[in-house]
C-alpha cells in the first residue's frame, strides 16, 4: 500500500485577502491539545481538555492529545469517537509536571506535530512544562498557536515569580491566550504583560447529563455536606479542618461525605482521630470520574474553601446536582453562579461556619429550591457546546494571525521580556531553531509518513464504509497506524 508523506512544516503564507479569511473561517482544523494533565489523572484540566475535544471531534475537526505516560500506560491509545492520545516517555518531575530543558521534548512532538499535520497547538495550564515546551516548539515550526491558563497567580512569592516570568516568555509571541474568567483574564494580564485585546474569557462547563439530582438518595435523617476536592494546601483543607469540629459539636446531626486525595489528608484524619468524629465525617479517597455524582446526590449542601480558583467546576457540578453550595469568595467563583444559588463567604473558619449555619437554617425550615428546579437553572449556564463553539471562532482567528518569523520573534523576547531573560530566551529560540534544523536534516519532513486520521474530515473512526462495516474501518484504522508507527 503506498504511503502520503509529509509535508515539511513551514511558516505561514502573506496575510490573505477577506475572501480568503471566509475561506480559512469556514475549514476544519488539525488541532494538537497538550499538556501533563491529562486522563488517567483526574482533575479540572483533564476533564476540560477530553470534554473540548469531544465537542471539537463532533464538529468535524480533527483533534490529537499530547501528554506524558503514566506508568504503563505509554505510546498511542483511542478514546471516544476516536480521539487519539500520545502518551510520550518523558520523565515526570514534581506532581505529575515533566522535568524540560526545552530541547529533549522537540524530537517527539516535532514527529507528532508533523505526522498529524497539525495547525493548531492549543496548550493547556501554567503548570505544565509540557505546555510550555510545545508552544515554544511550535512556533519555532511555525505552526499556530493558543494557550489556556486555568489557575491564578500572586505575585510575591518567589515560585509566582519564576512562573509568572516563564509565562511572560511563553506567552510573548502566543497567537491567542484564553482564561476561565475574567478574573483569571486580569490576572492572566497582569502576570505576563499581555494585550488584553488577544486575551479570550471562555469558562469551563458541566456535562449535563452527568450531574443530575436524586433526591432519593439523601437521609431525610441526617444533613450531608459534600467536598470533592484535592487535598491539598490551596484548596483550603485547613479551612475545612477548623469547620468540622466547631459544626458537628453543634449540630448531632450532620455528617461529611470527603472526596479527594492528597498530602493534606493527614489534616482531616487527624481532626476525626482527636473528635471521635468516625461515624460523621467519611474519607472516600480518590474518586473516578463516574462515581462524583454518586456522592454528590446523597448530600444536602456542597462546601469549597479553596483559597484560589480561577473557575471552580465542583460548585458547577453540586449545583447541577440540586445541593445548596457553600464556597469561599475568591478568584472567580463569585463569577460562576448567580447570587441566590451560592452563599459567598471569606477564606476564614468564622465566616465559612456561618455561612453554612444559615444553610443549614434554612435546609432545615424548607426555605430552599427543589433540587430539580435548580438544575433546571443550571444545566444551561454552562455547556460543552457553548465552550467548543467559542473556542472554534478563536481557532479560526489565529489561523489568519501571523507567526512571527525568528528575526522578529527574537525582537519580541528581547522587547517584552527584559534584557536579561529576553536574550537568555532569545538564545534558547536561536538554539532551538537549529535544533529543528539538525532534525530536518536528520529525518526530512517528506520522508515522515502521515498518520491515519482517527478523527477530522478524512477520519476512518466515523466513515460508514458499507452497512454493518463500521467496526472492520475502526480496527483497519488502528492496525494501519500499528503499522506505521512500527515502520523504520
Amino acid at each position: 500500500m503506498g504511503r502520503r508523506k509529509a509535508a515539511a512544516v513551514t511558516s505561514p503564507s502573506s496575510p490573505r485577502d477577506s475572501g480568503d479569511d471566509v475561506r480559512v473561517c469556514r475549514r476544519k482544523h488539525n488541532i494538537c491539545m497538550v499538556s501533563d494533565f491529562f486522563y488517567p489523572n483526574m482533575g479540572g484540566v483533564e476533564s476540560h481538555i477530553y470534554q473540548l475535544s469531544q465537542c471539537l471531534v463532533e464538529k468535524g475537526h480533527k483533534v490529537v492529545v499530547v501528554t506524558h505516560a503514566y506508568g504503563r500506560r505509554k505510546g498511542v491509545r483511542y478514546l471516544t469517537n476516536g480521539l487519539k492520545v500520545y502518551y510520550l516517555p518523558l520523565q515526570v518531575m514534581y506532581n505529575q509536571s515533566t522535568a524540560t530543558t526545552c530541547f529533549h521534548s522537540l524530537p517527539l512532538l516535532r514527529c507528532v506535530f508533523i505526522r498529524e499535520q497539525i495547525t493548531v497547538v492549543h496548550a493547556h495550564s501554567s503548570f505544565s512544562a509540557m505546555g510550555h515546551d510545545a508552544l515554544f516548539h511550535a512556533k519555532t515550526m511555525g505552526l499556530h498557536t493558543v494557550f489556556t491558563d486555568h489557575s491564578l497567580f500572586g505575585f510575591a512569592d518567589v515560585s509566582s515569580v519564576l512562573t509568572n516570568k516563564l509565562l511572560t516568555v511563553t506567552l510573548c509571541d502566543t497567537n491567542h491566550i484564553v482564561c476561565v474568567s475574567y478574573t483569571s483574564k486580569e490576572n492572566t494580564v497582569l502576570r505576563a504583560a499581555l494585550n488584553p485585546q488577544i486575551v479570550s474569557v471562555i469558562p469551563n462547563a458541566v456535562d449535563r447529563t452527568d450531574f443530575t439530582p436524586d433526591p432519593s438518595q439523601r437521609q431525610t435523617e441526617r444533613i450531608t455536606i459534600v467536598v470533592i476536592s484535592r487535598l491539598v494546601y490551596r484548596k483550603g483543607i485547613d479551612l475545612l479542618g477548623g469547620i468540622i469540629p466547631e459544626l458537628c459539636l453543634k449540630h448531632p446531626d450532620l455528617h461529611f461525605l470527603i472526596g479527594g486525595e492528597g498530602p493534606k489528608r493527614i489534616v482531616l484524619e487527624e481532626v476525626r482521630e482527636k473528635y471521635q468524629l468516625h461515624d460523621r465525617v467519611h474519607l472516600l479517597g480518590a474518586l473516578e470520574h463516574k462515581d462524583v455524582r454518586g456522592v454528590l446526590v446523597q448530600g444536602h449542601i456542597f462546601l469549597n474553601t479553596s483559597l484560589t480558583e480561577a473557575f471552580c467546576m465542583a460548585i458547577v457540578e453540586g449545583a447541577s446536582c440540586g445541593l445548596q453550595v457553600v464556597s469561599t469568595r475568591v478568584g472567580g467563583i463569585p463569577e460562576v453562579l448567580p447570587e441566590d444559588l451560592i452563599t459567598l463567604c471569606e477564606p476564614t473558619v468564622r465566616s465559612l461556619c456561618a455561612g453554612l449555619e444559615t444553610v443549614i437554617a434554612r435546609q432545615r425550615s424548607g426555605s430552599v429550591p427543589s433540587p430539580d428546579s435548580i438544575h433546571a437553572r443550571v444545566r444551561n449556564l454552562y455547556t460543552w457546546k457553548n465552550v467548543a463553539e467559542r473556542t472554534e471562532k478563536v481557532y479560526d482567528r489565529v489561523t489568519r494571525d501571523e507567526v512571527l518569523p525568528l528575526d522578529r520573534r527574537l525582537w519580541r523576547l528581547r522587547a517584552h521580556c527584559g534584557p536579561v531573560a529576553g536574550s537568555i530566551f532569545a538564545f534558547v529560540a536561536v538554539l532551538d531553531f537549529l535544533f529543528l534544523l539538525l532534525l530536518q536534516w536528520l529525518v526530512p519532513a517528506e520522508v515522515m509518513d502521515v498518520a491515519v486520521d482517527a478523527t477530522g474530515p478524512r477520519g476512518l473512526w466515523r466513515r460508514r464504509t458499507g452497512s454493518g462495516k463500521e467496526a472492520e474501518a475502526k480496527r483497519t484504522a488502528k492496525r494501519v497506524e500499528r503499522d506505521t508507527l512500527a515502520a523504520p
